[in-house]
């Protein structure tokens, strides 16, 4: 497996789960709709809104180093459920096991990168930084490896993002990073256990999308049980239980539960940037990957 390592999360910790025949690992490039497919899953498998604990809890974010590996594993361990687990690794950085189902969301990188400035505003950094360090410690920080400060113009801001040439290892590195992450799945899109769904594709056709979801997890789900599931999946449901369905939600490291879930709008990136800035961002996205993953990532399979 490659190694994949930032601040926040380390794909070395995988290597102290026990995998189960039947677990679902939720791989997604931050900010493109991980929550989402969590409560997706989540509905899918019990059937029923009411959810028995946190979604922190039910569906935990193993990589993240918030909590010890110990503490982690003892929680997976200890689920009776069918597992689903929260993992922004990229594909070739998370164990090859057969048994499991691998579901990544894509999301237009566009949107993913204007999330990403309600998602800093949100956090509190210094929270998070205590909580980490109790967790695992500060002594494999290099000072040297902290990013600069990013430019105050949130157009400069989308075009350094863009523009990012760390290493995809960093796991956060930019656009580079979001469509490395995306083609690791691309490449092994037709396994039997990978499946790719994608974020305008959820907003467009919620109803048929968690259907499409049962069928890949191989769940029986008795038709009038959809009247009560599918509005549960909407971004405005989501937002009104956001104490119970946002990450992490025991450590406070967010300013705002609610403001987790900010708009789950698409296209805002247009508040930034013009039709004229689009020949730029095509030739950078055309450096990185082939055209019909890039069509994917920005337009899904509906929109396709």
């Amino acid at each position: 497996m490659r190694h994949y390592k930032s601040f926040i999360q380390d794909s070395a910790r995988w290597e102290r789960i026990e995998l189960r025949d039947g677990d679902i690992i939720i791989d997604t490039p931050a900010k493109s709709g991980t929550t989402w497919m969590q409560m997706c899953v989540a509905l899918v498998l019990f059937q029923t809104p009411d959810l028995p604990r946190p979604m922190a809890e039910l569906s935990p974010w193993l990589d993240m180093l918030t909590r010890s590996i110990d503490e982690v594993t003892a929680l997976l361990d200890a689920q009776q459920h069918r597992r689903f687990i929260k993992s922004h690794t990229p594909l070739d950085g998370l164990p090859d096991d057969p048994r499991v189902t691998y579901i990544c969301v894509g999301r237009d990188p566009r949107d993913v990168m204007r999330s990403w400035e309600n998602h800093l505003a949100n956090a509190d950094i210094e929270r998070i930084i205590e909580v980490r360090e109790r967790a695992v410690g500060l002594d494999d920080l290099d000072p040297a490896d902290m990013p600069a400060p990013p430019p105050k113009d949130p157009v400069e801001r989308f075009w350094a993002w863009v523009d990012l040439t760390s290493p995809p290892d960093t796991v956060q590195g930019g656009l580079a990073g979001v469509l490395h992450h995306l083609q690791t799945f691309w490449d092994r899109r037709d396994r039997p256990n990978v499946h790719l769904f994608h974020y305008g594709d959820l907003q467009a056709d919620l109803p048929g999308q968690l259907r499409r979801l049962a069928e890949v997890l191989h769940v029986d789900v008795p038709e009038d049980r959809w009247d009560e599931l599918v509005p549960a999946a909407s971004f405005t449901a989501m937002k009104e239980r956001a104490d119970v369905l946002a990450p992490d939600t025991v450590h406070d490291l967010w300013k705002s539960n609610s403001q987790f879930f900010d708009q789950g709008r698409s296209g805002r990136w247009r508040e930034w940037l013009s039709d004229d800035d689009m020949p730029r961002y095509d030739a950078r996205v055309a450096e990185l990957v082939e055209p019909d993953l890039a069509h994917w990532a920005h337009h899904g399979w509906l929109g396709a």
